[in-house]
């Protein structure tokens, strides 16, 4: 069977061979520590749950549900996204509700996207932002960063990306795999920059808003402009602030002909998402999701403070940046010893986060994911989710590690 160049274009994920050694290994009794979680291992919040079993005695519960989501739920998002970022989207923007926020990126992308249309991506990155891009034949623009300007790039160097095929800029803050967002004085910067280019789109992944742990809090340009608002499209869901990323419930928050334009296409691709979830989400009060999240937000605190401390014991802190947000922290090795027993020269750039790791899993039984994979070259994504003893064992493990010279 021959299988079409679209679907082959799309890249195989970096991570398969990590996970399928890490699997063996176990199978083979060794013990694995494995940091690679984009997810949290919490149950979600009593409300909720109790809101889903209540739902589960009603018809309509599990028949077809309308292709943009439920009404009561889409004004809902609405409310809360207008409230939690203190701005009115509700004359400008509409509401889509799809399969989980990356369901609600392909719908974006294939909704505004024209064969070679370019879009800035800025480093690093969620892995799938290029390859949704490429499926529906756009072309990629990375804005790369690095350590030390605390993984926020540069505005000259996305100024320079910009050119009469770019259709749009995406932006994660907070950020995957980073775990940083980006700060009031970069957004600043960011929203003068867009105001010299009114016909560009701007895509703001904000999956993680809720799970920012240390002061200050996420801001953004378009309350700092508040007319940048009416071209921007905002992605959210409750994978990730309310731990049911196997729900699959994200949000589209967007200029009204978009949302139009995507639920045209959901209509004829994946029709409305689960009935069952959304409805319970109409009988769940937003406003607890802070709550709920307090205590695990502590504890990522907790782990991230591991870190920190961890490596400036061992005089690593040229690893080390402050990381606020999300549930990750990304290594990196250019600077310490255990790069020297790949690089061929002092001069050698190669990216060889992959076969670090690897060694890492081998050697040491403590899964991490290659930066390859993130646009972010010679570091590697762990979680800060697993319980502290366990995160403190396999993070002592990585110092004694990437300290092999």
């Amino acid at each position: 069977m021959k299988i079409s160049k679209r679907v082959n274009g799309i890249s195989e994920s970096i991570t398969l061979k990590l996970n399928s050694l890490a699997v063996s290994m176990e199978s083979e009794g060794k013990k694995v520590w494995n940091l690679t979680a984009g997810q949290l291992p919490f149950r979600p919040a009593v409300e909720f749950t109790e809101s889903l079993r209540n739902e589960l005695v009603f018809l309509n519960s599990f028949q077809y549900s309308p292709v943009p989501g439920l009404k009561e739920l889409r004004e809902k998002v609405m409310d809360y996204f207008n409230e939690s970022r203190a701005v009115d989207a509700s004359e400008t923007h509409d509401v889509i509700v799809s399969n989980g926020g990356k369901h609600s990126l392909s719908n974006i992308f294939a909704s505004i996207l024209d064969p070679n249309d370019e879009v800035i991506v800025l480093a690093p990155f969620w892995l799938s932002y290029p390859e949704i891009i490429n499926l529906y034949e756009g072309k990629t623009q990375i804005v790369s960063s690095s350590i030390y300007n605390d993984f926020q790039p540069s505005l000259d160097d996305i100024k320079s990306k910009i050119n009469k095929k770019t259709k749009a800029i995406i932006i994660n803050s907070p950020n995957n795999p980073s775990g940083i967002h980006y700060s009031q004085e970069w957004m600043q910067g960011f929203a003068e920059l867009m105001k010299e280019y009114p016909d560009l789109l701007i895509i703001s992944d904000e999956i993680y808003f809720e799970l920012s742990y240390f002061d200050p809090k996420p801001t953004y340009f378009y309350q700092i402009d508040k007319s940048l608002l009416e071209r921007t499209i905002i992605v959210d869901g409750v994978s990730k602030n309310m731990a049911l990323t196997g729900l699959r419930i994200g949000f589209t928050i967007g200029p009204k002909k978009l949302i139009s334009a995507m639920s045209r296409l959901q209509g004829q691709t994946a029709s409305g998402a689960n009935s069952l979830t959304q409805k319970a989400l109409v009988g769940f009060n937003f406003n607890l999701i802070p709550t709920y999240l307090e205590p695990i937000k502590s504890h990522l605190r907790e782990n991230a403070r591991v870190v920190q401390d961890k490596l400036r014991e061992n005089q690593l802190s040229q690893c080390w940046y402050q990381t606020k947000s999300a549930f990750y922290f990304l290594i990196d090795f250019s600077n310490t010893p255990i790069i020297d027993q790949f690089r061929k020269n002092d001069e050698d750039l190669t990216d060889y986060s992959a076969q670090i790791c690897e060694k890492l899993l081998t050697e040491t039984g403590v899964a991490i994911v290659p930066g390859e994979a993130f646009g972010a070259p010679n570091t590697a994504r762990l979680s800060l989710v697993s319980t502290k003893e366990l995160f403190t064992e396999a993070f002592e493990k990585i110092i004694k590690f990437v300290k092999q010279s």
